[in-house]
């Protein structure tokens, strides 16, 4: 398997999963952009108030350390080295009185700063 496979809906692929709600989500801003090609990118870089922090992209290019995840019919990008940060982890799309936004729930975070888009290791 080659780092640009796709790998069906399977939770031992990378032990990334991507929620109904998330993939729903992701599906809407497809249609808006009138693009079928885009894909779900995610990232971890280093930054925020908690050492790590999550970014969220609409993308269709895959670079070669991607791996991309297909789930729920829509496609998830993860680069190695956030995969590696990310194993466990579920992504969703939560809506509320506040806002409404991708969330992820990794399961190696020791911490997370409020906003939740922020975590240490």
């Amino acid at each position: 398997m080659t780092a640009t496979d796709t790998v069906p809906d399977a939770a031992s692929a990378a032990d990334v999963q991507l929620t109904q709600s998330a993939a729903a989500r992701v599906r809407v801003l497809m249609e808006a952009e009138d693009n079928p090609a885009l894909m779900l990118r995610v990232t971890v870089s280093g930054g925020g108030c908690s050492g790590f922090q999550y970014g969220f992209d609409l993308d269709t290019k895959i670079q070669d350390d991607d791996r991309v995840l297909e789930q729920h019919g829509v496609k998830l990008v993860v680069d190695e080295a956030s995969l590696d940060l990310l194993r466990g982890s579920e992504i969703d799309f939560v809506e509320d009185l506040m806002a409404a936004a991708f969330q992820i729930r990794n399961p190696q975070a020791t911490s997370t700063c409020g906003c939740g888009n922020s975590f240490a290791l």
